[in-house]
């Protein structure tokens, strides 16, 4: 839908990461917005403002990435590195034991979301050293921001509950991209196909989406976070396949299938874990 927008109706990617959050902020509001909310948000509101702010800008530096590299190497970066960063600042911090299995696992997720992307979009001819450098950078900065917010996403979302955690960071997150208005105009479509876009946009993949996120960042490792959300590389190619005809290579299917595998392979890690620590 991100792309539609882009490529049809000529929307910046400011205006939809701004939109998307906007409306998603509308919904969220109107299930969880309580005073108790406002309450309970008020001890750690500066975690909560540094949270959304990380939200809404790795959106952000991923599309900036994409403008200018193409998509198939901002995606992989953003994609691959977090669960990288995530597993050093864990492993680090005693929260992960480093053994071979949980490497097998971090290897097999990364050379699957790989084989999945590798092959799917990308930018033509060559680029100017300087345009691939700032792709990249946006690119990278996006990785480090996701995995930032990944590792502070689970304590937030246990002590304030996945829905007024999403709450707070979808208002913050929108209110920081409403900043890009000082150098881009936010103008809401004027025709009806992309107004039911943003709407889609906001419910489904900002408010719902980011909802679900929430919920699993509170039962989850922040590894396991992580290396359960490279699926998205994966669906995104089945949903083209299914709904606009575009073929899946053979390297494509055996790197969902790699992902796949590592997903659940980490699952029955953490429940060995858990079945050791219980006895």
């Amino acid at each position: 839908m991100v792309n539609l927008l882009i490529q049809r109706h000529g929307f910046a990617p400011e205006t939809i990461s701004f939109w998307r959050f906007v409306v998603g902020s509308v919904v969220l509001l109107a299930v969880f917005g309580r005073p108790a909310l406002w309450r309970a948000v008020r001890p750690q509101l500066g975690l909560v403002i540094a949270s959304g702010t990380c939200m809404a800008l790795y959106v952000l530096c991923w599309f900036l990435g994409i403008a200018r590299i193409g998509a198939s190497i901002p995606t992989l970066i953003a994609l691959c590195l977090p669960p990288v960063l995530v597993t050093a600042v864990a492993v680090l911090r005693g929260q992960e034991r480093a053994d071979g299995a949980l490497f097998v696992v971090l290897t097999a997720a990364l050379v699957g979301t790989a084989l999945i992307v590798a092959r799917h979009g990308g930018s033509s001819g060559e680029l100017p050293a300087g345009v691939m450098l700032a792709g990249v950078g946006f690119s990278i900065a996006s990785a480090v921001l996701y995995a930032a917010f990944t590792l502070v996403s689970g304590r937030l979302s246990q002590s304030l509950g996945a829905g007024p955690m999403t709450t707070c960071l979808t208002v913050v997150a929108a209110i920081v991209m409403g900043l890009t208005s000082l150098y881009r105009p936010l103008a809401w479509p004027a025709e009806v196909a992309p107004e039911a876009w943003f709407l889609y946009l906001g419910v489904v993949t900002a408010a719902l989406a980011l909802l679900a996120f929430s919920w699993g960042a509170a039962r989850l490792t922040p590894t396991a976070l992580t290396v359960a959300t490279l699926v998205e590389p994966l669906t995104a190619v089945a949903l083209s396949a299914l709904l606009f005809g575009e073929h899946l290579s053979g390297w494509q299917w055996a790197g969902g299938a790699l992902l796949m595998g590592s997903i659940w392979g980490l699952s029955a890690r953490e429940s060995r874990q858990r079945a050791r620590a219980a006895a």
